[in-house]
């Protein structure tokens, strides 16, 4: 049995998993240098939620951020998470997006770039894979873990098994939702070891009150990495606290080599930021696990946006059977996942169904569900349901990205005109992803620098 590497996520789903992303660079500095010296697999820092909300509340330039912890992180790798064809934005981008994206990302210093789709559809992922084997990068593909009545051991290992043909170099179960079971993560990781050659890590989060025991399980199946975050934002709906499985670990034939001693200091200097981020934007940051997640099968973070969203409304006294309402939405539309989109899409689409009755209000991106916009769903959208919705109108059964034109140079020429002529390649990529968030953080940018 090998020792258990483990990949660090304060620096990106830590946070974003307890703080909102709120986490700025100069909270990140004065530990980069210690954080490199503890023996990480990896540790991951950017992409997912950090791109946008660097621009959007922090008035950072993401791509700034990256290279700047790249100088002071010189031997562990740095990962980031991509969502695929829609690269980390909520629709999916033209593929000369994503190549552009992928080879900046690796020059200004990422080593792994971790993909996903939302729908466990490797054709969402093609362009990414494709682009980053044409890199020195290391690509891990990703399979989306949920339950469904559809969903089985034998379809996320056939799903696997369709990664590490299209070549990439290792295999995460990323397990946004903390549904994983300890037994079942057991189960999975056999399975997939019989069927894969690449490494295995397991991505979960401790929503459910699983995330420790799921990983201990996976490990005595054979995991070769696992997902932490340092304690001060590990647990709860973040991933399992780094000090506890290091600890957990220590003396057995998985240890993992990391030196508690080190992580104190960090886990002292993360406490004080977490007491920051929450004076500063007034958080609330999740207090207990929730059980029920399994029941409705939706992410944690999730739970208290759409708490607050009927709270702004004056609906609040309506959550219980808005929840009750989500699994039966995510049946007709096939059981995607719930994860960034469709997490989104399905719990809007539930709200309305409970305010103003089912389906008497159905969004555009529901409609896009069902004619197969975004990709394959891993169920049957009934015929019924599929004529309420889009009435004869043909579904795509293509990869959805071949139907988009090229988007870069119109980018390009837009940001011109906004009176940005001279925009360097990052800059026109935040651009193209984030039209309404870029500009005015390049305008207040351009106000400081002048």
């Amino acid at each position: 049995m090998a020792k258990v590497k483990i990949t660090e996520t304060v620096l990106r789903d830590g946070h974003q998993s307890i703080a909102a992303t709120r986490m700025r660079l100069n909270q990140m500095l004065p530990v980069l240098e210690a954080m490199d010296e503890i023996g990480y697999n990896a540790i991951e820092c950017w992409g997912g939620a950090t791109f946008d909300t660097c621009m959007r509340f922090l008035d950072e330039d993401p791509w700034e951020r990256l290279r700047t912890i790249k100088k002071y992180v010189k031997k562990t790798p740095l990962q980031m998470l991509l969502r695929g064809q829609n690269v980390l934005g909520y629709r999916h981008y033209a593929d000369d997006v994503v190549y552009e994206f992928v080879n900046r990302a690796v020059d200004n210093g990422i080593d792994i770039i971790r993909v996903f789709d939302a729908l466990n559809d490797s054709r969402n992922m093609e362009a990414t894979i494709k682009a980053a084997k044409n890199t020195k990068v290391h690509v891990q593909g990703a399979i989306v873990y949920t339950i469904s009545p559809i969903h089985t051991m034998e379809s996320f290992t056939q799903g696997a098994k369709e990664l590490q043909d299209m070549g990439v170099d290792s295999l995460c179960i990323k397990d946004m939702s903390g549904l994983l079971s300890p037994y079942d993560a057991y189960s999975l990781v056999r399975m997939l070891k019989k069927h894969l050659t690449i490494p295995i890590e397991l991505h979960t989060h401790c929503t459910c009150g699983f995330g420790e025991m799921t990983c201990m399980k996976a490990i005595e199946a054979g995991v070769d990495i696992i997902d932490t975050a340092l304690s001060p934002f590990g647990e709860v709906t973040s991933q399992p606290a780094t000090e506890t499985m290091v600890m957990a670990l220590e003396n057995s034939i998985y240890d993992t080599d990391i030196d508690i001693e080190k992580l104190w200091p960090l886990t002292d200097h993360f406490k004080k930021v977490r007491k920051e981020l929450g004076d500063e934007f007034k958080l609330t940051m999740p207090g207990q696990i929730n059980p029920a997640v399994r029941k409705y099968q939706i992410p944690g973070g999730m739970l208290t946006n759409l708490f607050n969203q009927l709270k702004n409304q004056g609906q609040e006294d309506l959550f219980d059977q808005v929840l009750t309402e989500m699994p039966n939405v995510r049946r007709d539309l096939g059981y995607p996942p719930l994860v960034t989109p469709t997490s989104q899409i399905t719990g809007s689409a539930a709200a309305l169904n409970v305010m103003y009755g089912r389906y008497k209000m159905i969004s555009n991106e529901v409609r896009d569900i069902v004619r197969g916009k975004y990709g394959r769903v891993p169920g049957k959208i009934s015929d019924e349901f599929r004529k309420m919705v889009i009435g004869d109108e043909p579904v795509i059964d293509h990869r959805p990205a071949d139907d988009l034109k090229p988007e870069m140079d119109k980018a390009r020429k837009d940001l011109s005109d906004e009176g940005f002529p001279n925009a360097s390649a990052e800059d026109v990529l935040s651009y193209a992803l984030f039209p309404e968030v870029a500009l005015p953080f390049f305008n207040s940018r351009k106000d400081r620098e002048d």
